[in-house]
């Protein structure tokens, strides 16, 4: 039994490293076409001389994205290793949601999306570059999947339950929300929900699984709950040491 469940699990694995390899593959062909198309229109002289900077705009746009999807891939190969050499230390989640929420000021006064925070003094024993990429990915949704004149919610708060004490990391959006359908695949690598409105609005496909990877490497619990135009709710307890 103990070798058909090894076997089982490896052919997982490989089964999931085939469509990620595969996946990667697509993701990274759609911009690298785009790119070189606008490169060779140019480079014939097929195009008049004031719509270049047109073309290289597309060109700089699709650039972007390709740095971006590498940096992400990076990330999370570095996740699977186990965050790398990085060890854990002190870090107060109130002091990362005040940077995050800082960074993404102007992207959110963009869409006049605002902001109810409620956090307090939270340390936990992690490794700050990544918890700060996990709260900046789901702060950065929270505004993406919002509607025009949206709100989020953060609460940072240390609780104890059953005589375990963690700290709660929540964020709450007022945004176009996810199929309950969909809720089971949102942290696989590159699922989403809506591939047309993802495209139109950016980003990589990779966010919410460098969250999880993050989630578990912290010892952390991840819950979603969502309803179609109503808004979605992430909720992460990180343990905290006794």
């Amino acid at each position: 039994t103990l070798i058909i469940l090894d076997i089982t699990e490896k052919n997982e694995r490989e089964r999931l490293r085939r469509e990620f390899t595969a996946n990667v593959s697509h993701e990274l062909k759609t911009p690298l076409t785009s790119i070189s198309g606008n490169a060779e229109i140019i480079k014939n002289g097929i195009v008049k001389p004031e719509d270049v900077p047109h073309f290289a705009e597309n060109i700089y746009k699709e650039a972007g994205r390709l740095i971006s999807l590498v940096n992400d891939i990076i990330k999370l190969s570095k996740l699977d290793e186990g965050g790398g050499e990085i060890t854990k230390e002190p870090v107060d989640l109130s002091e990362i949601a005040s940077e995050v929420s800082e960074s993404l000021r102007a992207q959110a006064e963009r869409r006049a999306i605002s902001s109810e925070i409620h956090t307090e003094k939270a340390v936990i024993m992690g490794i700050r570059p990544i918890l700060t990429e996990m709260i900046y990915n789901l702060w950065e949704n929270a505004i993406k999947y919002n509607k025009e004149g949206g709100k989020l919610y953060v609460d940072i708060a240390n609780e104890c339950q059953d005589g375990r004490k963690f700290v709660k990391f929540s964020i709450r959006d007022t945004g176009i929300g996810i199929p309950s359908a969909d809720l089971e695949r949102i942290f696989e690598r590159f699922y989403r929900v809506d591939k047309s409105h993802s495209k139109e609005i950016g980003g990589t496909g990779l966010g919410l699984s460098i969250v999880k990877h993050g989630a578990r490497l912290h010892g952390a619990e991840i819950t979603v709950k969502s309803e179609i135009d109503k808004g979605s709710t992430f909720i992460i307890q990180f343990p905290k040491e006794a």
